[in-house]
């Protein structure tokens, strides 16, 4: 009987064990491949005084500046995002969504390239009174935020 105690502890033991390392190794898996799917939101003040690693992609928020949108050859299109503080250019190649327009709350994919930010995908708001609350945040944090009238 004593015999049949022991091998039984140590079996539990070693179900433990295992379910320790199947539990370290799905997490490790689960980080790794969310690694690349994770896109942190930065304004441009944030952009400009903590620049963003070479190659790092980030979500860039803000509004559009008046008078800074350019339409380029074929379907580039350049314009400056600002948080009211610091402005950042954004080049995009491709169609903006319809509702993208100056002045208005824009939300964009991409990476720095020089001083420029290379936009591969861009949000626009959705009706006059949305704004990305990632925008509202950085503009609440700064202290220019001044909420749409209702």
């Amino acid at each position: 009987m004593a015999g049949m105690k022991g091998l039984k502890k140590t079996r539990r033991v070693q179900i433990i064990l295992v379910a320790l390392g199947a539990l370290i190794l799905s997490t490790a898996l689960i980080g790794y491949a969310m690694k690349d799917g994770i896109n942190f939101f930065r304004s441009p003040t944030q952009v400009t005084t903590q620049p963003p690693g070479p190659n790092e992609v980030f979500r860039l928020g803000g509004l559009v500046e008046v008078g800074s949108l350019v339409r380029g050859q074929g379907d580039t299109v350049t314009f400056a995002v600002t948080d009211t503080n610091k402005v950042v250019k954004v080049s995009f190649k491709g169609v903006l969504p319809d509702l993208f327009a100056e002045g208005a709350g824009v939300v964009a994919t991409g990476q720095m390239q020089g001083d420029t930010f290379v936009a591969s995908e861009i949000l626009a708001k959705h009706d006059e009174k949305y704004m990305p609350k990632e925008v509202i945040d950085a503009l609440k944090a700064q202290g220019t935020y001044v909420a749409p009238s209702q």
